[in-house]
């Protein structure tokens, strides 16, 4: 039975993330849980806004979104990332994200999404810092990234580099509560943007990262005919953290699952797709999910 992958997610009050299927199953991933998934054929377009891409067209393995150039301009049309949507009218909230020592960000999320956003991007700590009208929190946002330094992007191949060397939980909090603190103390916020209070939530254990050990590689794409399999150890953001038959950690990021047809994989099978190093960085019965 062949699969398609519409993206990992994080339930609404979930303490576990999932993945999700065209046609509205879930598999979720659970700590220990042994999985496999083969990749056939080739990687095709998503379209987007949820139609189809007219062409049909293939994309590379190699990217993180499975669209074409003309899907995806479209697709970017349409987000709050590209300041086309001003008079959106939801509650923005805008927060401090960190990821790992000297590894800080700003951002802003639809207050309605919770924390979805912050367990996406695997944020190991965050704070909200206020809440407002959406381009009360843009303006927030940067005016925090020009008169604080801030970054709104901290890359992937960073975050993954320190996963297994966190500090303990006080550490983990001190450098948003000081960048908490001197954000409130600017005098140029948004007059309809409320400040919130420092509270720090830690995702440490909700990712597993409290048993991780360093990985030794990350997968850098799919291909054709190549496996990926192994016991789930840890999930944070969009990667999965697998224990392969080869006796070494893996990353893989499920964003590269996206766009390809899956069939599952004995999880004894390892991983035959082609990594790098992480700092470079079933019978004809009706299945409830791949793995």
């Amino acid at each position: 039975m062949t699969w398609r992958c519409s993206g990992l997610g994080w339930p609404p009050g979930a303490r576990m993330a999932v993945l999700r299927w065209e046609g509205g199953r879930v598999s979720p991933l659970t700590s220990g849980k042994a999985m496999g998934f083969r990749a056939e054929g080739r990687r095709r377009c998503l379209g987007a806004r949820g139609n189809d891409c007219p062409l049909g067209s293939v994309v590379l393995g190699r990217a993180t979104q499975a669209r074409c150039p003309e899907c995806a301009r479209l697709e970017q049309a349409y987000s709050v990332a590209a300041d086309t949507l001003p008079d959106d009218p939801r509650t923005y909230r805008v927060y401090l994200a960190w990821f790992g020592p000297g590894m800080v960000k700003v951002g802003i999320t639809a207050e309605d999404r919770g924390p979805a956003r912050l367990l996406e991007q695997g944020a190991v700590v965050f704070s909200w810092l206020g809440r407002g009208p959406l381009m009360a929190a843009r303006r927030t946002e940067e005016l925090l990234r020009s008169a604080l330094g801030i970054p709104d992007r901290i890359p992937y191949a960073d975050k993954r580099a320190v996963r297994s060397e966190l500090p303990g939980p006080v550490e983990r909090a001190a450098e948003i509560e000081a960048l908490h603190r001197r954000a409130l103390a600017l005098g140029a916020w948004a007059e309809t943007l409320e400040p919130l209070e420092f509270e720090p939530v830690d995702h440490t254990e909700v990712f597993g990262l409290g048993r991780l050990t360093a990985a030794a590689s990350v997968v850098r794409e799919l291909i054709g005919g190549g496996t990926v399999a192994g016991t789930l150890v840890a999930v944070a953001g969009p990667d999965l953290h697998l224990w392969t038959a080869e006796d070494r950690l893996v990353v893989f990021d499920t964003r590269l699952m996206t766009g390809w047809s899956l069939v599952g994989a004995d999880p004894a099978s390892g991983v035959t797709v082609p990594t790098a190093d992480v700092s470079a960085s079933s019978g004809g019965a009706v299945q409830d999910g791949l793995f």
